[in-house]
C-alpha cells in the first residue's frame, strides 16, 4: 500500500505580512487568496525494516537514516524529520516529495510541502485532524519547530483551499471565512489574470527578518495598515464582481508592501512591472514576500494578449495556471496492483497479449 497526498499552492491577492508576528497580535493581520493547480505532492511506502529513505524528485536528493534514532535537523530535508517526529512516527518507510513550483517561488512552497507531508502521514497513522489543527500544526513543525522564519497565511491557505479571507490574531486565533464567489466572477478573474515567472528565486524568511525589524519604523507600520484595509477593500470588490477596481487594489497594495522592506523588490522587477503597466495592466503584485518569484498582473480581457507578448520579450515566462477550489487530500493506493504480468485481450477468436 502506498499513502498518497496532495496540498496546493496558493496566491496571495492582498494583506500578504500581515500575518507575521508581531503585526498580527498585536494589530490583527488579513489576507485575501486562493489556491491554484500547482502541487505538492507526497508519497509514503510503509517498509518492514527501521530505515526511513526520503527521496526529493526535484533536487534528486535521497537521505537515508534509521527510524530508532534521534532525528538531527542538517538542512538535509528537515521537513520531513520533523514532521516524522510531530506525528510521533518511528517506523521504517519511504517517503517521495514533488512540488510543481521551486522554493522561493512566492507560492508557499516549504509550507505546502509540509501540509502535503503532514496529510499522507495523518491518512497512514489513521489520525483525524480537522482543517485547522491541520493548518495549526503545519504552522508549529515549520515555525517553532525548525526556526523557519514566516507567517500564518500558507499553511491555512493550502489545508483550507480555495478563496479564502484569513483574519490572524497570532496562534490558535485564526479565522478562515471562506468566500461564495460567483462561477462567473471567478471565470473572469482567471481569464484576467496572468502569472509571470520572473525567473528569479528568493528566501523569504531573510525578507521577512527585515520587515520584522521594520516593525517600529513609521513608514513601514503604515504601509502594513494600508495593506491590511487594502485587503478589505479587494474582499468587497471581489464579491460585488468589480474586477477592474479589484485588478488596481493589487497596484496599490503592491505599493504600499514596498515600503515594508527595501528587500522586497528589485530593479529587474520594478522594470518589469513598469513593462507589464505600460502594455495595459491595471495592476498587480509580486507574490510571496518579495524579491522574486512569480509576478501576478491583471488586465482587461482584451490586452491580456499584448501584456503577455511584452512580459516575454522583457525576459519573463508565462504560466498556464487556473484556481483550485479543494484544498489538501490524501488518499491510498495498492502500488503493486498494476502488475499484471501480460494483459490478454480475445477480439474475434484472436488472442492479443500486451506484457506489463
Amino acid at each position: 500500500m502506498v499513502i498518497r497526498s496532495r496540498a496546493p499552492l496558493r496566491v496571495s491577492f492582498g494583506g500578504g505580512g500581515t500575518d507575521v508576528e508581531p503585526f498580527c497580535v498585536e494589530q490583527g493581520g488579513a489576507i485575501i487568496g486562493s489556491t491554484i493547480n500547482k502541487y505538492a505532492y507526497c508519497s509514503i511506502s510503509p517498509r518492514e525494516d527501521d530505515q526511513i529513505i526520503v527521496h526529493s524528485l526535484d533536487f534528486d536528493m535521497t537521505v537515508k537514516y534509521n527510524s530508532r534514532e534521534n532525528f538531527v535537523y542538517d538542512g538535509k530535508l528537515d521537513l520531513v524529520k520533523a514532521s516524522l517526529a510531530a506525528m510521533g512516527i518511528r517506523e521504517g518507510c519511504e517517503v517521495y516529495l514533488q512540488c510543481d513550483a521551486p522554493p522561493g517561488s512566492g507560492l508557499g512552497t516549504s509550507s505546502t510541502v509540509m501540509v502535503a507531508l503532514l496529510t499522507a502521514m495523518a491518512r497512514w497513522k489513521g489520525v483525524t485532524l480537522d482543517a485547522y489543527q491541520l493548518a495549526d500544526l503545519a504552522y508549529q513543525v515549520e515555525r517553532e519547530d525548525l526556526g523557519i522564519d514566516g507567517g500564518y497565511q500558507d499553511q491555512y491557505s493550502s489545508t483550507f483551499g480555495g478563496f479564502n479571507f484569513i483574519e490572524f490574531h497570532g496562534r490558535n486565533n485564526v479565522v478562515v471565512n471562506p468566500l461564495r464567489i460567483k462561477k462567473d466572477i471567478i471565470h473572469e478573474l482567471q481569464y484576467n489574470l496572468l502569472l509571470c515567472y520572473t525567473g528569479n528565486i528568493h528566501v523569504s524568511a531573510n525578507i521577512i527578518r527585515d520587515q520584522v525589524n521594520n516593525y517600529g519604523k513609521k513608514d513601514a507600520f503604515d504601509a502594513m495598515c494600508e495593506v491590511k484595509a487594502l485587503a478589505y477593500a479587494m474582499k468587497d470588490e471581489l464579491l460585488k464582481g468589480n474586477l477592474n477596481s479589484f485588478g488596481k487594489l493589487l497596484d496599490y497594495g503592491w505599493q504600499s508592501k514596498k515600503r515594508m522592506s527595501s528587500k522586497i523588490t528589485s530593479p529587474q522587477i520594478d522594470q518589469l512591472y513598469e513593462e507589464a503597466l505600460k502594455a495595459g495592466a491595471l495592476g498587480g503584485k509580486l507574490l510571496g514576500a518579495g524579491g522574486g518569484g512569480y509576478l501576478l498582473l491583471y488586465c482587461p480581457y482584451n490586452l491580456r494578449h499584448k501584456v503577455a507578448a511584452r512580459m516575454e520579450q522583457a525576459g519573463g515566462q508565462m504560466t498556464d495556471w487556473n484556481f483550485e477550489l479543494r484544498g489538501a487530500q490524501s488518499w491510498t493506493t495498492d502500488a503493486g496492483r498494476w502488475d499484471y504480468g501480460k494483459v490478454k485481450v480475445e477480439l474475434k477468436n484472436r488472442t492479443y497479449e500486451f506484457p506489463v
